[in-house]
């Protein structure tokens, strides 16, 4: 899978991206991310890509033509014709795994990163397919959100984890966060590993697993249970499990 990022610190994400698991994915040719700095598609001597608002107002407004070349460019060396490009937005729906997944299954992926006041809202109409924002706050530019979707993305192409299976148990995969886990040693400032993991009984265990992500889901993120797939006597645990809190 190939990701491009456009931004103004290509830096940003290359120093970022040639660490830990996106690193050696990288490497392995599993997936590629190429950071394209929209300065170099500026078309004055200075690389300027930023101006006064229309209108008046605080702070300057990254020009719609640097984007939109540097866009063009990008473009023109994809595999597929439409090629879905993301920019960070309070108008967007907020990501979450689902939309990691759903991402997850394109070829290519560009992001594009806002900085100042944002960016002249007649290329972003031309150039922006998804509207995806990171949460009710904000950041001085896209970067660090397009590395989080990046991160969260990549790990869903086969081959990038060590053990693709992984992601069947992680928090959010059925709308239930994940179970509790234990290593060595067994005991640890007199915190002993429940039972059931040192049991060698595998259903058991599952039986556990499950009930302990259903637990914390209803405590800590009761919303994710509107869409998990509860049987009878499950959605009979959450509310015993709720009413004793």
């Amino acid at each position: 899978m190939d990701f491009y990022v456009m931004t103004l610190f290509p830096e940003m994400i290359e120093d970022v991206v040639k660490t830990s698991i996106s690193g050696r994915a990288i490497e392995k040719g599993y997936m590629n991310i190429e950071a394209v700095n929209i300065r170099d598609y500026a078309f004055n001597k200075h690389q300027s890509v930023d101006d006064y608002p229309y209108g008046g107002g605080a702070g300057m407004l990254m020009q719609a033509e640097p984007v939109f070349q540097c866009h063009k460019a990008i473009t023109h060396k994809c595999k597929s014709k439409k090629v879905r490009t993301v920019f960070m937005s309070p108008l967007g729906k907020t990501f979450n795994q689902k939309m990691a997944e759903e991402f997850a299954s394109e070829e290519e992926l560009i992001f594009l990163c806002g900085h100042y006041e944002g960016i002249d809202e007649r290329v972003l109409e031309e150039v922006v397919t998804d509207y995806v924002s990171l949460g009710d706050f904000v950041l001085t530019g896209g970067e660090l959100p397009a590395l989080s979707m990046i991160d969260a993305i990549s790990r869903l192409i086969p081959g990038v984890l060590h053990n693709d299976s992984s992601t069947e148990f992680e928090s959010f995969n059925n709308n239930l966060l994940e179970y509790p886990q234990y290593s060595r040693p067994e005991v640890w400032h007199d915190k002993r590993v429940p039972e059931v993991l040192m049991s060698g009984h595998h259903a058991n265990i599952e039986k556990w697993r499950r009930e302990q992500s259903i637990i914390r889901t209803a405590k800590n993120r009761p919303d994710l249970l509107v869409n998990a797939d509860l049987s009878e006597e499950e959605s009979l645990f959450v509310k015993e499990e709720t009413e004793e809190k």
